[in-house]
């Protein structure tokens, strides 16, 4: 039976599903769930560590900086939703010159994925990770965090505002095919902040909260996280998006088949962080260059062949450029009440 079918049967049986349960479904079923069963980077979509190591060389450069401002505290080093383990395995080469900070840190993947797991052993040969299925179970004490493109992951449920209520939009059926529909009105308290014309539609990640306050309260112990996604200060209408072979979809085809993203809602983040001090947003791109990318490509380049030079510099642009992830990434930073921001980001 596909998921498909399976998720019909329940609708028929329970009623329709959140966007979210549609989403958890889709991204993370043991038998069907996208994440669950393939390695889709550099097939589905590709992110910015697998674009150019100076991503993962900049943010660990960037977290080493924030541990030698702390008092080079022994540390959890931690990255969730670690992908292929590009990223960690940069960030790990770049903060070896850093004296006393492999000594201090100890590694650690948040991964649910078996798949991805046997990748990121591959990928991090030579260093010793523990991986969790949970951020909850990462050692206690200082942490130092770093989350690209793992919010976006999170399952939304949608809202269209309606006077002085909300109808949520849910995945229903119709002749065994998945459709979505609005429920009816009824109030919700946690929307209360967005004041938005009839019609409207936002989305609210109901795991979000939770998830950062739970960092949160792990780096007022001291250290960092920073949070890198696609997103906006406030999300308005609808950002859920499915990618297939790099080609978007329709989210509801084939459940399991692709991947299934939303906009970040980075005032949600900045709400759920007291009692951390929290940064400003800054943009993918702005942050790359207050950290030094393009001193960085300009050493890489030297004594390298024209094709090499070239792809630098197109992977410097496809990481700042305003039309490329430039501006639409975001960047946030979290540290403990009273500490020093992380290099790059403002207050």
């Amino acid at each position: 039976m596909s998921l498909t079918a399976q998720l019909v049967a329940r609708i028929r049986a329970s009623g329709p599903l959140t966007v979210a349960d549609y989403m958890a479904e889709a991204l993370l079923h043991p038998t069907f769930g996208y994440y669950t069963t393939r390695d889709p980077l550099g097939t589905d979509f590709t992110t910015a560590p697998e674009i150019s190591q100076m991503f993962g060389e900049l943010l660990g450069l960037c977290l080493a900086q924030t541990w030698l401002d702390q008092g080079r505290p022994r540390a959890t080093l931690a990255e969730l939703g670690p992908g292929r383990g590009t990223l960690m395995a940069d960030l790990l080469r770049a903060t070896h010159a850093v004296p006393g900070f492999h000594d201090a840190v100890s590694v650690h993947l948040v991964e649910a994925s078996p798949t991805l797991r046997t990748v990121q052993a591959d990928t991090l040969q030579g260093y010793t990770p523990t991986w969790h299925t949970s951020l909850e179970s990462l050692p206690p004490g200082p942490l130092l965090l770093v989350a690209n493109e793992f919010l976006d992951a999170l399952p939304v449920r949608q809202y269209v505002r309606d006077g002085p209520a909300w109808r949520e939009k849910l995945v229903s059926e119709a002749g065994g095919t998945l459709t979505f529909a609005l429920g009816l009105p009824m109030a919700q308290p946690h929307l209360s902040h967005q004041e938005v014309p009839d019609g409207t539609l936002v989305e609210h990640c109901p795991a979000l909260p939770d998830t950062v306050t739970a960092i949160a309260a792990r780096v007022t112990q001291g250290g960092a996280a920073l949070f890198v996604d696609y997103g906006h200060w406030r999300s308005q209408g609808d950002t859920l998006q499915a990618l297939r072979s790099g080609r978007p979809v329709d989210p509801l085809e084939n459940p399991g088949q692709a991947d299934l993203t939303a906009h970040v809602d980075f005032e949600a983040i900045a709400r759920a962080a007291p009692p951390t001090r929290v940064s400003a947003m800054v943009t993918q791109g702005l942050l790359l260059e207050r950290l030094g990318i393009t001193a960085r490509a300009q050493a890489l380049a030297h004594n390298v062949g024209d094709d090499a030079r070239a792809a630098l510099t197109q992977a410097h642009r496809r990481l700042t450029h305003p039309a490329q992830m430039g501006d639409l990434f975001k960047a946030m930073a979290l540290v403990p009440p009273g500490a020093d921001l992380p290099p790059g980001f403002d207050p």
